[in-house]
Order: structure tokens, then sequence, then C-alpha cells
């Protein structure tokens, strides 16, 4: 039984360590979409009010806010935010949604994501070392490091994804959620 107790209390340290790189990550995104919506005001009333439109408004806010969606999606995934079916989740015991959880973390979760950071290393990569530029826009803006959120977010739901199904296996064992 002790041994049962110092497991459970080391999964919950290491859960609780990956749960706070999340939550870091998260907050830390947060307070970068400040300049972004900086960068819109400065374009709506330069726009509207001066007649002066800029030419990197546009460029910068969809680059930053689908680099902003993706590195929040681990923070999401620690809020229990994407979407589930709680229509008879709900309802299972702990152990059977731990059991559910498990099984979808090592069949989808996984693969899908572990294929997806090795294809963003290589689509940032590429784009790192040609130095790319979007070459429709007239001040020609480099890419390379919103390309690079693709591989950081994934790394960042893989991380998460290993605390969910720590707490989806102690759920499994104990009847409990962490």
């Amino acid at each position: 039984m002790q041994e049962d107790s110092r497991q459970a209390g080391a999964v919950t340290r290491v859960t609780r360590v990956l749960d706070s790189i999340t939550r870091w990550s998260g907050w830390i995104v947060a307070w970068m979409i400040l300049p972004m919506v900086g960068s819109l005001v400065y374009e709506v009333i330069g726009r509207y009010f001066f007649s002066a439109p800029t030419v990197w408004a546009y460029d910068m806010t969809y680059m930053l806010y689908g680099s902003f969606f993706m590195l929040g999606s681990a923070y999401t995934l620690l809020r229990k935010a994407h979407i589930r079916t709680d229509l008879f989740y709900g309802q299972w015991p702990p152990r059977v949604q731990g059991a559910v959880d498990l099984a979808c973390y090592l069949l989808l979760f996984f693969p899908a994501l572990t294929l997806f950071l090795v294809v963003g290393w290589d689509y940032f990569w590429a784009s790192f070392q040609r130095n790319e530029r979007i070459v429709t826009s007239p001040w020609m803006p480099i890419v390379w490091p919103f390309k690079a959120a693709i591989p950081l977010a994934t790394a960042l739901l893989l991380l998460q994804g290993l605390s969910e199904t720590l707490k989806s296996i102690h759920a499994v064992v104990r009847g409990e959620w962490p």
C-alpha cells in the first residue's frame, strides 16, 4: 500500500511539473497577444483616421494569430477545453473515463502528433534555411519564426499529452482523477 502511495505521489509530482510548463507557456502566449492587438489598433487608426494604411499589419496579424492559436493548444488541453462528447463521457465512472482517455492518447494523439512534429520541424527548418519570405507582400516579411510555432506548439502539446496520459493511468488504477 505504501508503494502505491509513493507511485501516486510521483505521478502527481510529474504531472504538476508538466502542467506548470503548460501554464507558463499559456501565460506567455496570452500576453503576446497584446502586440498583435496593438498593431491592429495602429492599422485601424492609421487607415480610417489618417488615410495612411500600413503595408505590414495584415500579414503580421494573420501570422501572429495563427501562431497564438497553435501555441495555446496545450493550455487548452490542460483546461480540458478541447471538444469532447460529454453526453456519454460525463456519465462514466473515472476508471472508464481514464481507460477511454488512455486509449485515445496512445492510439490517436501520440502517433498523430509525433508525425506532425516531424513534418512540422522539416517545414520550419526548410523555411529557416532559405530565409523564406512572403513574396506576395509589399514588405516581404520572413516567415520562419512563424513556422517555428508548428513544432514548438506540437512539442508543448506532446508534453501536456504526457501529463494527461499519466492522469488517465492514475484514474484507471485508483478510480479517481488526480
